[in-house]
């Protein structure tokens, strides 16, 4: 049976996705926490202790002097990190679902374990509250090893279920943008992309001259969406009329001339039709005014 060592006491996010991740790989494997040397000699894989970086030897800490090494972003790797940058391609299924894991959940992680203020206060006094919080929050008054320990095998089902969702959130994600990027490369119209099935699509069109997005809504009736100028930001290319805003049902219909239309929103990114002609028209009306 593989021995998965990593340091007793209080634990934090980076540790416990680590080993979430290494039992995704190892079911099987044994967990054992401890700070004694000896106990982490006899590991087959060590984790966040130990103070050695060997990936050839499977020990993955970042505690000694000069670190572990940093991303090409300049976030240096925790033993999160450490550890999805070994397996994380075989256990998501690629090299951009493996990026994709490690940009929205194990770099934020990576950052705050090694101190780096990933966010900025926009109130004075307050913060976002992390993944740190809430792994944390199953250990806040573990005064004994104890209760430590407890607190650590009773998140470490919590950490792994939320791996392997964010696991196969990343495969349908990169498969819907294979399929975005093949229906964009085959319109003739690239301003205005028709999915005839709804797919994540704004990785994919917000680079491109896309203006507006059309695609089914689970409801059973259709959307016209509005492409950011750039990812991770609120702005528009392109808005629908200001005189749409807010605008509904008959009010709506009347004001755009689009007869199934019910509904836009009053910031004036989405608005909604009761058919794929409808939505579309509303993209074109939009986009030639």
């Amino acid at each position: 049976m593989i021995k998965i060592v990593t340091h007793n006491g209080h634990f934090h996010a980076d540790e416990i996705l680590a080993v979430a991740v290494l039992l995704i790989k190892y079911p099987d494997a044994e967990i054992v926490r401890s700070r004694d040397q000896e106990i982490i000699n006899s590991g087959d894989i060590v984790v966040d202790v130990g103070h050695v970086y060997n990936p050839e030897k499977f020990k993955f800490d970042h505690h000694q002097q000069g670190g572990a090494g940093k991303r090409e972003n300049g976030i240096p790797y925790a033993s999160s990190g450490l550890v999805w940058k070994q397996f994380g391609q075989e256990l998501a299924g690629g090299v951009e679902e493996a990026q994709l894991v490690d940009e929205t959940l194990i770099v934020p992680v990576d950052a705050e374990d090694n101190g780096i203020v990933f966010s900025k206060a926009i109130v004075e006094g307050l913060r976002e509250y992390s993944l740190g919080d809430f792994f944390e929050s199953f250990a806040k008054g573990a005064h004994t090893l104890e209760v430590a320990e407890a607190a650590f095998f009773k998140a470490l089902p919590v950490a792994i279920e939320l791996m392997r969702r964010e696991i196969n959130i990343v495969r349908r994600r990169v498969s819907d943008w294979n399929y975005v990027r093949k229906i964009y490369d085959k319109s003739d119209n690239k301003q205005v992309i028709i999915l005839p099935t709804y797919a994540s699509w704004s990785r994919v069109l917000t680079p491109t001259e896309t203006m507006f997005v059309v695609y089914p809504r689970t409801d059973g009736n259709w959307g016209a969406q509005a492409v950011l100028k750039k990812p991770n930001t609120f702005d528009r290319k392109k808005l629908f009329p200001e005189n749409w805003a807010g605008l509904s049902g008959d009010d709506l219909a009347k004001i755009s001339g689009v007869s199934d239309a019910f509904f836009c929103h009053r910031h004036r990114h989405l608005a909604g039709a009761k058919s794929m002609e409808g939505a579309l028209k509303l993209a074109e009306i939009a986009l030639n005014s």
